[in-house]
């Protein structure tokens, strides 16, 4: 919605602003220079980028459009996915436990996190992890470098959407100067015209240039930066992860191991530690109850 309303108003401004001056809307409705341009970056991106990254472009949009990022009731479901999983760690046998983290789409634990059953990384992170707590043989600066190591993976894998989206916006001004130039090609073969024609070709021809640069600057630029926030904010969820596997392992005690998860959380987004005992530990543990 940020996106559609700042797109609005930059558009508003400009617009209103060409007319103010006495400008004619009509003349920079030119459709042939725009799929010059357009069409000239969209080939260039398929060319530079497999088709895997090309979907992963289409979903990263989508997501900067909804700004889809996590939002307090994520953090306090994997707070208390990670409380119950903790709490089974310390007080079921270990074969109990491996039978969640091997089938986690058959566990009744992760069952009642659908959100996090439905994202399969952000899935496979924690029960990677979980498993090698339970084999016990790693030490945690070990885990904790091996974490570091797959987050930093993970967050470049998904700014890569950001990156090509930047590259496309980086283009852009080159592109409409090479629409101009073929919009004054097409103006030098008709100077035996009279001047209003040859004034309407070199206007057209400039549109270029113009819608170029918007679509740069204001257009793919702002969306390419909106996709590298959200992106960003999506990956620091692992980190809340890590933070509190890694607090347990070094012996915390799992509501304790939660509060240093809870604290990587931005201020903005952060529980209160009452929020996070009434709805991540007391709730998890009325459902082990019942």
């Amino acid at each position: 919605m940020g996106i559609i309303i700042g797109l609005a108003i930059a558009l508003g401004c400009m617009l209103g602003g060409f007319v103010a001056m006495g400008g004619h809307v009509g003349v920079l409705i030119q459709p042939w220079e725009f799929v010059i341009i357009l069409g000239s970056a969209f080939g260039t991106f398929f060319i530079a980028n497999p088709f895997s990254l090309i979907k992963d472009m289409a979903k990263a949009v989508v997501e900067a459009l909804k700004e889809d990022i996590p939002k307090q009731k994520d953090y306090l479901a994997v707070l208390g996915l990670l409380f119950t999983i903790m709490r089974e760690m310390r007080s079921r046998p270990r074969s109990e436990v491996e039978n969640h983290v091997d089938n986690p789409a058959e566990s009744a634990i992760f069952q009642k996190y659908p959100a996090i059953l439905k994202d399969s990384s952000l899935t496979n992170f924690i029960c990677d992890y979980c498993r090698l707590i339970i084999v016990g043989n790693a030490r945690p600066f070990e885990i904790e470098a091996l974490m570091d190591e797959e987050i930093h993976t993970i967050s470049s894998d998904n700014l890569k959407a950001y990156k090509a989206m930047q590259t496309i916006a980086d283009a852009l001004p080159a592109l409409g100067i090479v629409a101009a130039v073929l919009g004054v090609v097409k103006a030098m073969g008709s100077l035996n015209e009279a001047p209003e024609v040859l004034g309407h070709l070199i206007g057209a021809a400039l549109v270029g240039t113009f819608a170029g640069i918007f679509f740069s600057y204001g257009v793919f630029g702002p969306i390419a930066d909106k996709i590298k926030m959200v992106r960003t904010k999506k990956s620091r969820i692992y980190v809340v992860i890590k933070q509190t596997l890694i607090a347990y392992m070094n012996g915390a005690m799992p509501q304790i191991a939660l509060e240093y998860g809870r604290k990587t959380i931005s201020a903005s987004d952060r529980p209160t530690i009452d929020v996070v005992e009434q709805e991540a530990i007391a709730g998890a543990t009325r459902e082990a109850a019942a």
